[in-house]
């Protein structure tokens, strides 16, 4: 009867463990992707600032050597990221397969001009830099005419400011809402093990002595949750990387370092502090106020 007793304990016990650190390990996940998400911001907004194509449209000339100096002369900008030169012929090429006939044919000769497609550093992707860099194009006497999207370009600036924000209210939200979560966790946790506190206690065992080992098992439950998520955010940063390999998050060791360090810090001072409170009111009740 005894060791049935013991072993139902046990198995109550190992069951009590294993909700905390999956309560624990669920919370960090979410906190550390949103980490991952905050602190890969800039860069996403980058990635896509640097998507913004600068048509640059050319004058006919016979010598190819200015088109080349003038690509050699735009590679050194500190502006440029990328560039691409599509010749007339080939933008001919392209327009005749996007509209499904041969319009050279109709028109007689091509009207379409040699472009240089600029793709320009994150940085300058803004309304007055593009501006600036648009009337230093245009003075050049081989350039005809210089084309990007600009409502895109307010647009973007506007909603990447936006969801910044948005994403930081949010940040601080979810890890409030996941400390008071852990907390209660522990809290439970602790609770079914009032009557042992207490009985601690009356044989005349100090509250630091009863103390310590709920305080070094809670930090091992969430050592262990902690690394759970860290886990899971591996494998979802390798999903993400598989669907869009451009944003290379596991590339970005300082990055992971950063949010995996945050996740087992605050798994280890969530729990502490939560274990400390939690015994320390339980220490404090009367034995006829543990039974409510």
């Amino acid at each position: 009867m005894s060791n049935s007793f013991e072993k139902y304990q046990k198995k109550r016990l190992r069951s009590s463990y294993l909700s905390v650190i999956v309560s624990i390990a669920l919370i960090l996940f979410l906190v550390g992707l949103l980490g991952l998400i905050i602190l890969k911001t800039k860069s996403l907004a980058q990635h896509f600032k640097e998507q913004v194509t600068l048509n640059i449209f050319l004058n006919d000339t016979e010598d190819v050597n200015t088109n080349i100096d003038f690509q050699k002369e735009l590679r050194s900008k500190e502006y440029t990221k990328t560039l691409e030169f599509v010749s007339k012929e080939k933008a001919a090429e392209i327009m005749q397969e996007e509209i499904g006939q041969d319009f050279l044919e109709f028109l007689g000769t091509n009207p379409l001009k040699n472009t240089i497609n600029l793709h320009l550093k994150s940085e300058f992707v803004t309304k007055d830099k593009l501006k600036e860099i648009e009337q230093s194009l245009v003075k050049n006497k081989l350039v005809y005419e210089v084309s990007y999207d600009k409502p895109l370009i307010e647009l973007l600036n506007k909603n990447i400011n936006r969801i910044s924000l948005w994403i930081l209210v949010f940040s601080g939200l979810l890890t409030l809402i996941a400390v008071v979560l852990i907390n209660s966790s522990i809290r439970l946790s602790v609770y079914s093990k009032r009557f042992i506190i207490k009985t601690m206690q009356m044989v005349g065992a100090t509250k630091g002595f009863i103390r310590r080992p709920f305080i070094w098992t809670s930090i091992k439950l969430g050592i262990l949750g902690a690394l759970l998520a860290i886990v899971a955010l591996i494998g979802l940063s390798y999903y993400i990387e598989q669907q869009v390999p451009d944003i290379k998050i596991l590339d970005d060791i300082k990055l992971m370092g950063i949010v995996f360090g945050g996740v087992l810090l605050l798994g280890i001072l969530i729990t502490w502090i939560s274990t400390f409170f939690a015994t320390r009111r339980f220490l404090n009740l009367r034995t006829d106020e543990l039974y409510y």
